[in-house]
């Protein structure tokens, strides 16, 4: 097998170490080199910046990007003109035009009861997130005074049409779009696009509208009951995240950003938890997770990816809980556990 060139950002707090967890999975189905940068605060405390031109050039470079997490509150000065960890993931996006991001929710029979909602209403969920990733109320223009703050959300039409067709394309039956029309103009518009996009392009997939605050319900109601949902930059984040708790943990929930051609990102939906930083027992699970993504959509590796995470659902079923699952396994315990399975 030909090797493939990942650019790895450890980024902040546990990064570094569900990282190496993750590149010690990759090893054992693949072959692949890593150029390793520093990203987010470790960038600032070294380049001053969370995001330097020359990791840019090096991720546009690679095959793909794998980023553990970034962030902690020794970067979370308020005052605007501080850097902060996250304008390197926004900068990055950005820089790769990474306008699609995946984030799957199945939740696996072995952790059914490590989630807060009952059995029986998680059981059978597999949905997909997409959530657009370049535009909105995060990329908008921002003010800022001592007494006044504004953020522009804006959406074009083309933004919204390219976002919809990723959505409308990994649909198995039915797309579950996001807004706020009752309120917002935004919403008005992604709700007329995304209208146009199904009749013109994908008539035999369903499509049903729900506002924002309806679908955040219905996800803890039903969560059964969703397919795919298509949802903005802001609206998209809350929800994954709150879809994660289906799982039980953020810690295993990965996901994917992807663009017309060039590399993917690849990362954990969860943050860096530095309060656990360097205590050998973060969850590593969404960090694989988030490799085997990478494998099948930035390399096509399907058959890799799909050992991968079969490995972790089996390790799982063999009783694997770290801490955040309820157990007391450490990160090293949870790699060699998947290890085994690979290895088996």
């Amino acid at each position: 097998m030909a090797s493939h060139h990942i650019v790895t950002l450890p980024g902040d707090g546990i990064g570094p170490e569900i990282l190496a967890a993750a590149t010690r999975a990759l090893d054992a189905v693949g072959s692949f080199t890593y150029d390793e940068r520093p990203f987010g605060g470790a960038s600032i405390d070294e380049d001053g910046t969370a995001l330097t031109d020359e990791t840019i050039g090096a991720c546009r470079a690679a095959g793909a990007v794998l980023l553990a997490a970034v962030g902690g509150p020794r970067w979370g000065s308020t005052d605007p003109n501080e850097p902060r960890p996250e304008q390197g993931l926004l900068g990055l996006r950005k820089a790769l035009g990474l306008y699609a991001n995946l984030r799957p929710v199945r939740p696996l029979p072995a952790l059914y009861d490590a989630s807060p909602l009952k059995r029986e209403r998680i059981e059978g969920t597999d949905m997909l997130v997409v959530r657009e990733l370049t535009g909105g109320i995060y990329f908008g223009a921002k003010t800022r005074t001592d007494d006044y703050a504004s953020d522009l959300c804006e959406y074009t039409t083309a933004e919204i049409e390219r976002i919809a067709r990723v959505a409308f394309r990994a649909a198995r039956t039915r797309v579950t779009s996001v807004d706020k029309m009752n309120v917002l103009e935004t919403g008005r518009l992604w709700r007329e696009v995304v209208m146009r996009v199904h009749a013109q392009e994908f008539p035999n997939i369903e499509l049903e509208h729900q506002l924002v605050d309806s679908a955040a319900m219905k996800l803890i109601a039903a969560p059964r009951h969703f397919d795919v949902i298509l949802a903005d930059n802001m609206f998209g984040d809350i929800l994954s995240d709150e879809a994660a708790m289906l799982t039980g943990s953020l810690g295993m929930l990965p996901s994917a950003s992807l663009g017309d051609g060039g590399p993917g990102l690849f990362e954990p939906v969860h943050g860096s938890a530095p309060d656990i930083a360097g205590k050998g027992i973060a969850n590593p699970l969404a960090m694989i997770l988030s490799a085997a993504l990478m494998l099948r959509h930035g390399f096509a590796l399907e058959a890799e990816a799909a050992a991968l995470e079969s490995a972790v659902d089996r390790a799982l079923a063999r009783g694997l809980r770290t801490v955040d699952l309820g157990g007391s396994a450490s990160t090293a315990e949870a790699i060699d556990a998947v290890l085994g399975e690979l290895r088996a």
